[in-house]
């Protein structure tokens, strides 16, 4: 019996599939999840999400929010996520070294926009090594 899987950001439903299994970040470290797997909610941490499917493997890149559990039904609420084939390397190459200047040349930062900076940086690094782990 598949998995359902739905991986949704503020934005827009990124991701929703029938799936054998998916591992999903998390802030203990990684999780694998199959079908009858107990309920759980989780918080989901930086980090590539992996997605099977019959023989296929597919990655994403998520950032932050929460996964639930609930029977063979995965539901990911993200801030971000990103399916490697829409990865725009150079763009998130010149958002990132944005991010890193701009946190270099903080001085009076609350520390909201500090953290906020810094989480671009993790996510920009997370988008990166999906979208290079073909290489």
């Amino acid at each position: 019996m598949p998995l359902t899987l739905e991986i949704v950001t503020p934005e827009a439903k990124v991701y929703s599939d029938t799936v054998d299994s998916v591992v999903i970040p998390t802030v203990a470290g990684e999780i694998g999840i199959l079908p009858g797997h107990i309920p759980l909610l989780t918080q989901v941490e930086n980090g590539e999400l992996r997605v099977t499917k019959g023989s296929t493997v597919q990655w994403l890149a998520v950032g932050g929010g929460f996964a639930e559990i609930d029977g063979d039904c995965v539901r990911v609420l993200a801030e971000n996520a990103i399916t490697e084939e829409k990865i725009d390397e150079n763009a998130v190459e010149n958002a990132m070294q944005r991010a890193e200047q701009q946190l270099k040349e903080a001085k009076d930062l609350d520390p909201q926009q500090y953290e906020h900076l810094q989480s671009l940086v993790r996510y920009a690094g997370v988008q990166l090594a999906v979208k290079r782990r073909r290489r």
